[in-house]
């Protein structure tokens, strides 16, 4: 990693807040060597949750493999303050890993506002996972709110069902000044389209005091709402499911005591004031507190020992943009690991990185301009606008005919 010290992000942002971010151009220093394609496909670093709900024959323990999925779909934001390279319109990305049972592919099918498309299927056809992301960034004065709008698909053929849900919000803080941190926050839900079961989750803020940094809970609910478990953990560590009474009774009992310790304290706080903390709010203690009668259901993967080094990139995260022998000439030319200004920010020469950048940049509004002048509409190549099958919204869908190797006729956007 480059330090970034020597340059004032403020010098760029004072002039864009309040605004959409994803049209104001930052300097590369501020970028991780992955495209926002490739940033995405860490998704399915715990592709195994997918294999194991395949294996239950009860749908609440697959509603728990998926709902922890879900969770550990974010997990790899921990940390990860560089910001991905916004992919070019019609850049594409695919990812086959044998060892994790699934192959991928992504392209990004508009620049404004911008969307990337995501297709994955198991190698034994034994589940899709599917969806398009619009990250809504927006600048608040200390901090960077992204919130990825669009919907997430899974499907199980074995059981004929189909779970849906949505992202919850990742913001970053203290962009100015101090250290970078990242929280995420919302409300998440897990619906099951066959059963009617749901998994509702909430990602909490993380607080003034910073007591529920990074902790996610909620329940699993039957169709008539009941609830059949509690889930808890936290995003960037570990999640248990638990039975729901024992989890309200501890919550209770929880609750009862950090109000008798602030009434033994004598200290009136108004937290009516939604104040931003300045520092990143340490945990307490580094671990989820364990209720008894737990049952543990992910953990995350430990990240290299010089992760820090190397923009916090998990190992999965550092294989993205390996490009292996065998894949020259194999690859379509609008693979993210075929784009110059990535590939030079990977090796280190940042200047070349940043006069790249400008040049595919450039490129792409040139090519804008000639089609708005010729009437000739951008096509996308692998997805194509439609109805999401299960919950009926806009959604993009796979055309189906990526793995066919043709690519011929594909845009020059490098």
């Amino acid at each position: 990693m480059f330090s970034r010290n020597d340059v004032s992000i403020w010098s760029i942002l004072k002039k864009c807040i309040g605004m959409e971010l994803s049209k104001i151009a930052m300097p590369v220093i501020f970028n991780e060597p992955l495209s926002f394609l490739q940033r995405l496909t860490e998704y399915m670093e715990h592709t195994y949750l997918i294999h194991q709900a395949n294996t239950t024959t009860d749908s609440m323990e697959r509603m728990k493999c998926v709902a922890a999925f879900a969770v550990s779909a974010v997990a790899s934001q921990w940390e990860r303050t560089g910001k991905p390279f916004n992919p070019l319109l019609g850049e594409t990305y695919e990812l086959i890993r044998e060892d994790l049972g699934f192959r991928w592919m992504s392209e990004q099918v508009s620049h404004h506002p911008p969307v990337s498309a995501f297709h994955a299927e198991g190698l034994q056809e034994d589940f899709l996972f599917h969806g398009s992301i619009y990250p809504k960034l927006k600048f608040w004065g200390k901090s960077v709110e992204a919130e990825p709008k669009g919907i997430i698909s899974l499907e199980l053929p074995k059981y004929n069902e189909a779970y849906t849900w949505t992202n919850p919000t990742c913001c970053v803080h203290n962009i100015i000044v101090g250290q970078l941190w990242i929280e995420q926050y919302g409300n998440v839900e897990v619906i099951n389209h066959k059963t009617g079961e749901r998994c509702s989750l909430l990602f909490k803020p993380c607080g003034l005091f910073g007591k529920d940094l990074h902790k996610v809970e909620g329940y699993i609910l039957d169709k008539s709402k009941k609830k059949l478990c509690a889930i808890y953990g936290k995003w960037t560590e570990c999640l248990y499911t638990v039975d729901a009474d024992t989890f309200d009774a501890h919550k209770k009992s929880d609750k009862k005591n950090s109000e008798e310790k602030k009434s033994n304290k004598q200290v009136q706080y108004d937290t009516s004031v939604d104040e931003e903390p300045e520092e990143m709010p340490l945990p307490d203690g580094d671990t989820v507190q364990f209720i008894p009668g737990s049952e543990l259901i992910w953990r995350i993967a430990p990240r290299p020992d010089n992760s820090a080094e190397f923009y916090a990139f998990s190992t999965f995260a550092m294989q993205l943009n390996e490009l292996e022998e065998g894949m020259k000439g194999v690859l379509p030319p609008t693979d993210c690991r075929l784009r110059p200004d990535i590939r030079h920010m990977e090796k280190g020469d940042m200047d070349s990185a940043s006069a790249e950048k400008k040049r595919v940049e450039e490129k792409q509004r040139l090519s804008r301009k000639n089609r708005s002048k010729s009437t000739e509409e951008w096509k996308t190549r692998w997805f194509h606008q439609g109805t999401n099958p299960h919950n009926k919204a806009q959604d993009w869908l796979y055309s189906n005919s990526y793995w066919d190797r043709n690519y011929s006729l594909l845009p020059d956007i490098y």
